[in-house]
């Protein structure tokens, strides 16, 4: 048994900064644009083992196979994910149904800005809410890079848009996460985030939107953007507080899908934003303003063709989701191996655990569960509707392959620093520096849930990584651990949009290889700002009336 080390040089700010060094040699060879993502992964890794090894202490053995472990988790579940939508993608740009999948969206709108609004976020929370782990941001970058966005639009625009509804993801896991660590009622904590993320539900679409097209552009919309914003708001306040944490999504993205399309029956704008391109970023960017003008629809029967491969995808994945199926299929469909050497073989101890604490390493082999094989049945049987033989299917498959050869590596790498991290405890020591804040912690606790999704690429994960920590520091500094801990995920959401992983589910989404230094250049500082919004709003629950009122207990 290896007891973890969170303070190796005897100095908080040494300890801290060692711990650091990982994430920064990634996300500083990603920025540069000089080295190939996949290869600042695999650097950003050595480094990570050299750091756990030499500076943490960790045994090498359980070092390497902590990376290994990482690797494989890698792919399955989050890689595995990746492939199968890019296939269902690459099928449907095959037989043309993106085509009139694009046409149809100019037959409700063709203002890029409420395409956005209809895509990037209410269609994209719908994905989020159904499946999460990085389904939204492949579906939605590849339906607007189908329907003529720049890369870069298409890319950063979606990772902004993938922020609000990321808390209620993958049906309530990331509550549920949280809950399990924590022991905290889930309805409660799905309560309190109920009642932080719903302002900036609101705010994320004006925010979208103003990033697009600019202030005046954000303004020309600004009624469909509030609609967009409210119907989501209100039902994700309401679901989460007086039905449960699970549906929360879903029930708030079909409503506000539904409110937009409705209000552009009845309201139009007096000029149609046509260019697919990032204001201020792009050789296009002024685009072109143009009367409103009917857009021709195709025939029916084409439209539900080219819907109909979605429509396939969300009916499997909203069954792929829920916990009857799940329980059913890993009742047989499972295999789980404890990694030797490694599985309960690691302790948390004090601080971040009141007593020793055995860090499992487990890797359950979930296949007929995972999102991504419920993605790959939706493709299969979208590829027969749609008239494909098993041999052109098979032939599309292997393309896809070698399209995300990288990617996957890259993917691979990125949950191996993450799992290295967490079981070396080096991301507890991060943890620990926020900690230490004192009356600023809600503030900074909030930066901790946003650092554990830059981490790790998951809020489940950060509410796993740091809930406890969450909880067991603010009963020690009298705050509510409800607060904390809903804050943990709240903000967790705003990291969302620059973890290595998101990134590069991005460019591979959009075809935009080799540019993830640029995406992540662009949506930085949003997430910077954004997160410190939460933490604002969090510092206001927890010290000022009315707000502190809003505390679930």
């Amino acid at each position: 048994m290896w007891n973890q080390v969170y303070d190796p040089f005897g100095n908080s700010t040494l300890s801290t900064l060692a711990a650091a060094l990982p994430i920064m040699v990634l996300l500083g060879l990603i920025a540069s644009n000089t080295v190939k993502a996949h290869i600042a992964a695999i650097i950003a890794l050595v480094v990570a083992n050299l750091v756990a090894i030499f500076i943490f202490t960790m045994p090498a053995g359980m070092s390497i196979r902590a990376t290994a472990l990482g690797a494989v988790t890698g792919f399955f579940p989050i890689g595995w994910i990746v492939l199968n939508v890019i296939f269902i993608y690459r099928l449907t740009v095959e037989k043309g149904a993106f085509e009139t999948l694009q046409v149809t969206i100019g037959g409700v709108t063709n203002d890029r800005r409420i395409q956005l609004l209809l895509i990037a976020f209410a269609f994209g929370a719908f994905f989020e809410g159904a499946s999460g782990f990085g389904t939204p941001v492949a579906v939605t970058g590849a339906i607007l890079i189908g329907l003529g966005f720049s890369p870069l639009a298409a890319s950063g625009l979606s990772l902004i848009a993938n922020t609000a509804p990321v808390a209620f993801g993958a049906l309530g896991t990331p509550i549920q996460g949280l809950s399990q660590v924590t022991g905290l009622d889930p309805f409660l904590l799905g309560a309190m985030v109920g009642r932080q993320l719903p302002f900036f539900s609101l705010l994320v679409p004006f925010w979208l939107i103003w990033v697009f097209a600019g202030r005046r552009g954000m303004l020309q919309i600004w009624p469909a953007i509030l609609v967009t914003g409210v119907s989501f708001a209100v039902p994700q306040f309401l679901i989460s507080n007086f039905i449960n944490p699970w549906i929360v999504d879903i029930g708030a993205s079909l409503i506000s899908m539904a409110c937009l399309i409705g209000f552009l029956q009845v309201w139009k704008p007096r000029e149609i934003w046509t260019s697919p391109a990032l204001r201020g970023h792009d050789v296009s960017a002024e685009g072109r303003i143009v009367p409103a003008a009917p857009t021709e629809r195709p025939a029916s029967a084409r439209v539900w063709m080219a819907l109909t491969p979605w429509i396939i995808v969300c009916a499997i994945l909203l069954i792929w989701g829920t916990d009857w199926f799940r329980a059913s299929a890993n009742s047989w469909a499972v295999w789980s191996y404890p990694v030797p050497d490694l599985h309960n073989q690691i302790a948390k101890v004090a601080p971040v655990a009141p007593r020793p604490t055995p860090e499992a390493a487990v890797f359950s082999f979930t296949w007929l569960s995972y999102t991504g094989s419920g993605l790959l049945i939706a493709a299969i049987i979208s590829g027969f509707v749609m008239g494909f033989t098993p041999g052109r299917m098979i032939m599309t498959y292997v393309r896809t392959i070698r399209l995300c050869a990288y990617s996957l590596i890259t993917i691979s790498a990125m949950l191996a620093i993450g799992t290295l991290t967490r079981l070396s405890g080096i991301d507890a020591t991060l943890g620990l520096a926020f900690a230490r804040t004192g009356v600023l912690y809600p503030f900074f606790g909030t930066l901790l849930g946003w650092l554990g999704v830059a981490l790790t690429g998951s809020d489940t994960a950060s509410n796993v990584l740091f809930g406890n920590l969450q909880k067991v520091t603010s009963e020690q500094l009298g705050l509510s651990p409800i607060l904390m801990g809903a804050a943990n995920s709240s903000g967790g959401v705003m990291g969302k949009m620059i973890d290595a992983q998101s990134i590069v589910v991005a460019s591979t989404a959009t075809n935009w290889f080799g540019h993830e230094g640029t995406i992540l250049r662009f949506v930085f500082w949003h997430s910077i700002a954004l997160a410190c919004l939460v933490g604002g709003l969090v510092m206001l629950q927890a010290y000022v009336h009315p707000f502190s009122a809003m505390v679930v207990h």
